[in-house]
């Protein structure tokens, strides 16, 4: 078993503090990725899960066994970096046969694991070159195959993929997915690409400025977002959010939104509680779109449209705030064109304007 748990663990630098309190368990064999953009302690979290930093507080187990304070050669691991980090004087061959060289394995088991990892990886045929003779993407299959080598329960990776162009990503991500699903690891990979982390992991924990906003599903994060930040960080384009102003008559409330009154559901009237004003939040691809009016729609006037080949963009103005919407590429319009949105009450957020929490949807 190699189940990774992380228990209240804090990293400061000096007065700042990078990872706030952090809680994570990663099931024996899971795959779960760190999300959130520059800076938000994601690096540092994985970094002090590998013994590179050592935590200034909490509790780190692997398997069962405190490794919070042990050094990186003890926690059984193995790590990819975003620098790839090989040796540009050694052979692809030596280079993935470091590790484990330095642990002393056997050579007869040495070279069985370089080359079965070399194979893995695809790059069977260029074990006698050396790095300077080879393009980015084979580099970075160099430095998987060397953390593949070392057969380790956990493997880590920091952005692995991120120095590779679009098109070798978009490559790359399917390998190492197929790649993940085959070998028995317990996986924690770092990104700040949401594609990858949506694409790939079997949970995805947000971070926000140290502090892990949400844990769950890639289907759930991306749909049931815990906060406003969640929403806003996961999706292309994110999450759109409106201003609602809450209007009570009597036991009767509604939520003005633009020009028009959205009728909340009715387990939402006793949440909303003596607001005034809420965030409303829906995805691009949720609206409804429509050429004429109809009840509980919103008019609305088209500022851009962007054709993406699978679908259109378009850009309109509610209230003070700018929505994208997404529509069919067959749907056709124009700037300056008048269409009609109509919110489907199951895919509305709705959102408490202090706090970004989401209270209901």
């Amino acid at each position: 078993m190699a189940e990774i748990k992380i228990e209240n663990v804090v990293k400061k630098f000096g007065n700042f503090t990078a990872v706030d309190n952090a809680n994570l368990t990663v099931a024996d064999k899971e795959f779960v990725v760190l999300l959130g953009p520059s800076g938000c302690g994601k690096t540092t979290l994985l970094r002090t899960v590998a013994g590179l930093g050592m935590a200034d507080g909490g509790r780190i187990t692997i398997g069962g066994r405190d490794v919070t304070y042990l050094p990186p050669r003890e926690r059984q691991i193995s790590m990819v970096f975003q620098s790839y980090a090989i040796f540009p004087h050694m052979k692809v061959y030596d280079n993935i046969a470091f590790g484990l060289r330095m642990t002393k394995v056997p050579k007869k088991e040495t070279d069985r694991r370089v080359r079965e990892s070399a194979e893995m990886m695809h790059i069977e045929n260029l074990l006698d070159r050396y790095p300077s003779k080879m393009s980015g993407g084979q580099r970075q299959r160099v430095a998987v195959a060397r953390a593949l080598a070392m057969q380790a329960k956990v493997l880590l990776m920091d952005e692995p993929l991120s120095n590779l162009d679009a098109l070798l990503r978009l490559e790359m991500r399917a390998e190492l997915k197929r790649l993940l699903n085959d070998i028995d690891a317990t996986t924690i990979y770092v990104t700040h690409d949401q594609i990858e982390a949506l694409s790939m992991g079997d949970r995805i924990a947000v971070m926000k400025n140290g502090v892990i906003q949400q844990i769950d599903h890639p289907t759930i994060v991306y749909d049931r977002p815990s906060n406003q930040f969640v929403g806003g960080f996961i999706g292309n384009p994110p999450m759109n959010f409106m201003s609602g102003n809450v209007q009570r008559d009597g036991g009767n409330v509604r939520v003005v939104v633009g020009e028009t009154a959205l009728t909340p559901a009715p387990v939402l009237q006793s949440l909303l509680g003596n607001q005034t004003d809420v965030i409303v939040g829906i995805r691009a691809e949720n609206m409804e779109t429509l050429r004429e009016p109809s009840p509980e729609t919103i008019p609305v006037d088209v500022h851009v449209v962007e054709p993406l080949g699978s679908q259109n963009l378009l850009t309109v103005k509610i209230g003070n705030d700018f929505v994208k919407v997404a529509t069919h590429p067959d749907f056709r319009v124009s700037a300056d064109d008048r269409v009609y949105l109509r919110f489907p009450s199951d895919k509305i957020r709705w959102i408490e304007r202090d706090s970004g929490k989401v209270i209901y949807g």
